[in-house]
């Protein structure tokens, strides 16, 4: 064959290969309506003229309307389509695409509201419930310090909340931070968007960083004998096994990053689920909420309830009922959250009340009173203190 006939294949092949490579781009990618609103979408191409006709489809007919239906062949670009909002819900509009042309980023997703007010007044929802749960650490740090003690609060609530706490940082971090695990995220969810936000970094961050201070508190502070029960050890086991297992399986192509980071959250949520159990039971053995700061509990109640609420206002502004019915995971973690809270309330102000007001149970919660202490013979004393090795006598 002459060297100019391959040339001219050559240079054919390449042509050829432009063109199968044009791409089409919507001017925005999200966009966020209310009812009877309308919005314009400019549609462009790197290839000049359509080579062929392209069809408009959404996920839904009745949330959002548009026109026109399909892009003409051989007109050039931009292109305009006209959405407007019918009812509240979430909607993805995209562009249907063929060999030729890569309409991969040709989508835009919609979200119908019913009012910008209540929109607004979630935002606002959100960040108190956010600041509420980001500050209910500190009343816990503040009373182990004041005290120069940690009797009273539970070690395997603690180690758990550090668990639980770094592998959600874990998972937010990487999701977020690393290129190659959202681009994993996308290739399953092409038309979906990171669920991860910034916020979510700091909270999670912050919570594990005051959680961490909080363990060294144990460590540091007077804990009346306390250590590690066998069942939260047993189960530290067993998550750091399931940990190092699937950390190790992404080297060998056996699954992908993004399952590790879901195996951590899955464990997460698992932690959720128990980690307030502990503390629940020891309040009750000892008849005694002395340690375990309410203000940490109250500022929790709030948070969750505000977040519930949230979910809530969310669903009637987007009709998106599904998300807490459908699947109720999130919401449920909240409730049950919100009902160890009721719990722990319960303890603290009505069941062992008299307690903290120097009842006749009082002297059973290994409490440090002003006074002269006398040690006494265990023989003489009858009933031993909570977390005490050596009966003390506190005279006031």
């Amino acid at each position: 064959m002459p060297h100019q006939a391959i040339v001219l294949l050559l240079i054919s092949i390449i042509l050829l290969g432009v063109a199968a490579n044009g791409e089409i781009t919507f001017s925005s990618q999200d966009v966020e309506l209310v009812i009877n609103e309308t919005y314009t979408i400019v549609v462009q191409s790197s290839q000049g003229e359509l080579p062929v006709n392209l069809n408009i489809t959404s996920n839904h007919t009745d949330i959002v309307s548009f026109t026109p239906h399909y892009l003409s062949a051989n007109s050039s670009p931009p292109w305009n389509i006209i959405a407007t909002g019918l009812n509240p819900g979430h909607d993805v509009i995209s562009l249907v695409g063929n060999s030729q042309i890569d309409v991969s980023k040709a989508f835009i997703r919609v979200t119908v509201e019913r009012s910008k007010e209540l929109a607004t007044v979630s935002v606002v929802v959100g960040w108190i419930y956010f600041v509420a749960w980001s500050v209910s650490f500190y009343p816990q740090i503040y009373e182990n310090w004041r005290r120069k003690s940690v009797v009273g609060l539970n070690i395997d609530f603690v180690a758990l909340n550090l668990i639980g706490f770094a592998l959600y940082s874990v998972f937010n971090c990487g999701l977020y931070w690393i290129p190659s695990v959202e681009a994993e995220y996308f290739e399953k969810n092409p038309k979906g968007l990171n669920p991860v936000q910034l916020n979510d970094i700091v909270f999670s961050l912050h919570a594990a960083f005051i959680t961490a201070c909080t363990l060294i508190q144990v460590f540091i502070y007077e804990r009346g004998g306390q250590r590690l029960s066998k069942v939260a050890g047993l189960l530290v086991t067993i998550f750091a096994i399931i940990i190092i297992i699937s950390f190790i399986l992404p080297f060998f192509n056996i699954m992908g990053w993004l399952n590790f980071l879901y195996i951590c959250s899955y464990i997460k949520l698992t932690i959720t689920l128990i980690k307030y159990i502990p503390q629940a039971v020891m309040n009750y053995k000892r008849k005694s909420t002395i340690g375990w700061s309410i203000g940490n509990v109250v500022l929790d109640f709030t948070g969750g309830i505000l977040s519930m609420l949230q979910m809530i206002i969310n669903a009637d502004n987007y009709n998106d009922w599904a998300s807490i019915f459908g699947d109720p995971t999130k919401f449920g973690l909240g409730l049950f959250s919100v009902l160890f809270d009721i719990f722990f309330l319960i303890q603290h102000y009505i069941l062992y009340r008299d307690v903290r007001h120097g009842g006749k149970n009082s002297r059973n919660v290994g409490e440090r009173l002003p006074g002269i202490v006398i040690r006494l013979p265990s023989d003489m004393i009858a009933d031993e203190k909570v977390g005490s090795t050596s009966p003390l006598l506190f005279v006031t």
